[in-house]
């Protein structure tokens, strides 16, 4: 099965079960990915977070929910998952910029997102330069900080992270301790479905771990590894380009192992960098 139409099912069920809590881990299964991949190729793909998706699915209905009847709010509240009014009252104005006692009225301008479906746009406008590569586990050692389950919000935990390593000094430190490819500054995603995730800042290193840092092992894997050039956004763009342009297209699918970012140079304006993407051919 085509990885765009398991992508389909798995928003399919998320749409089944949408006043449900949300199990992340049950559509990622319908995916046949990790949690953690399956979050970041929708946020690619379909311009959004995926739980901003879903808390926009949520108020459409229940938008459609307050204008076609005479139930209580808070009772439609409850039906779609929160406990409080407050909660449903904030989450409401934020998709349709009015009040849920105000969306009963006759006659006013609501919003509605219907549900989402994938298929696959060929671009092909500029190219990507990638190469792929069987790698044995290898050691890194660095700083990590725990990453949150819904994946949008560690894009203020990740860059906050850097910041602090570079005023502290523990960028530097982790180059010195640089021995072993890949050689560069690594930023590692370790977030499988059986461990905690993790971000670690790190090096490939055999030396001897310091009290104040943390080794971890990057399992083997195969590797789509895509260079670039840029700053911090660019990269996110690549990222963007590999998961919507050629991973539908490549005949590979994402492994149940870390993303890696290799920092080649330590110029933030003028990077040099490598993204490497697990992969596992098709089925």
């Amino acid at each position: 099965m085509d990885w765009i139409e398991r992508l389909n099912k798995a928003i399919s069920y998320l749409e089944e079960h949408i006043k449900e809590e949300t199990d992340y881990e049950q559509a990622a299964k319908i995916a046949c990915c990790s949690t953690y991949h399956f979050q970041r190729m929708f946020t690619y793909m379909a311009g959004i977070p995926l739980s901003e998706y879903i808390r926009r699915r949520r108020m459409s209905l229940a938008a459609a929910d307050l204008q076609r009847s005479d139930v209580k709010i808070m009772d439609i509240a409850l039906k779609y998952g929160y406990a409080s009014p407050t909660a449903f009252n904030r989450a409401f104005q934020n998709v349709h910029g009015i009040t849920p006692s105000a969306a009963k009225k006759a006659g006013t301008c609501l919003k509605s997102y219907p549900p989402i479906s994938f298929t696959i746009t060929i671009k092909g406008v500029e190219e990507l330069n990638y190469r792929i590569e069987e790698k044995e586990a290898f050691r890194i050692v660095g700083i990590s900080q725990p990453m949150h389950r819904e994946v949008e919000k560690n894009f203020e935990i990740v860059p906050g992270m850097w910041g602090k390593a570079a005023a502290d000094g523990t960028i530097p430190k982790l180059a010195a301790m640089m021995n072993r490819q890949p050689m560069g500054l690594l930023g590692v995603s370790a977030c499988n479905d059986q461990e905690k995730w993790k971000y670690f800042i790190a090096v490939a290193s055999s030396l001897p771990t310091a009290e104040d840092l943390e080794e971890y092992e990057v399992p083997a894997s195969a590797w789509a590894i895509f260079s670039g050039c840029g700053t911090h956004l660019s990269i996110q763009e690549l990222e963007q380009r590999i998961v919507t342009e050629w991973l539908p297209t490549s005949g590979y699918e994402y492994a149940d192992r870390p993303d890696i970012e290799v920092y080649l140079n330590q110029d933030p304006q003028n990077a040099l960098y490598e993204v490497w993407i697990p992969i596992v051919k098709k089925a």
